[in-house]
């Protein structure tokens, strides 16, 4: 069986591509609600979230797992791209949330280490690490779910031809 293109004859449009448009979907609407995430947190606007890593809920999460479940519900789940994109999902997600927090929270106590140091040693005037770069398992399992929400909803509004 040749797996589907998701290309109509005479019309070959990026737009129309739902895996892709899914995981881009997701990754603009997670980022998008970090703003709003930080702002209910700690009562502050922040509109560098929306470039930066880290946060609720994770985009790496929603991204990836919205291109996998686009790619389940339009190929099926017994395809070799589905399995190949939710392969990459967990190992996207395990990342998030196992080595980036990890070296996030490392970033944060070298970065306290150097702030303590006095202000002659060679270091103290070393830029900051960046610390937000990981995720707690909560901030993956709201990508998550948050991608496969797209993913569903691209997917129902296309069959009713509303994209």
């Amino acid at each position: 069986m040749e797996p589907s293109s998701g290309l109509r004859p005479g019309r070959s449009s990026i737009f129309e591509n739902q895996p892709l448009m899914a995981a881009l979907v997701s990754f603009m609407i997670a980022q998008s609600l970090k703003v709003f995430t930080t702002w209910y947190k700690e009562k502050r606007w922040e509109a560098k979230r929306l470039l930066g890593s880290g946060g609720m809920p994770s985009s790496h999460a929603a991204t990836v797992m919205g291109l996998a479940a686009a790619i389940g519900l339009k190929d099926g789940p017994g395809g070799s791209l589905f399995a190949i994109a939710l392969i990459l999902a967990s190992v996207v997600m395990y990342d998030a949330s196992g080595v980036r927090l990890q070296a996030g929270r490392q970033a944060e106590v070298l970065n306290q280490i150097v702030f303590e140091l006095p202000p002659e040693h060679p270091l103290a005037e070393t830029r900051p690490l960046r610390e937000p770069i990981g995720h707690t398992p909560p901030q993956v399992v709201a990508g998550a779910l948050l991608g496969c929400f797209i993913a569903l909803l691209l997917h129902m509004m296309s069959r009713e031809g509303t994209v």
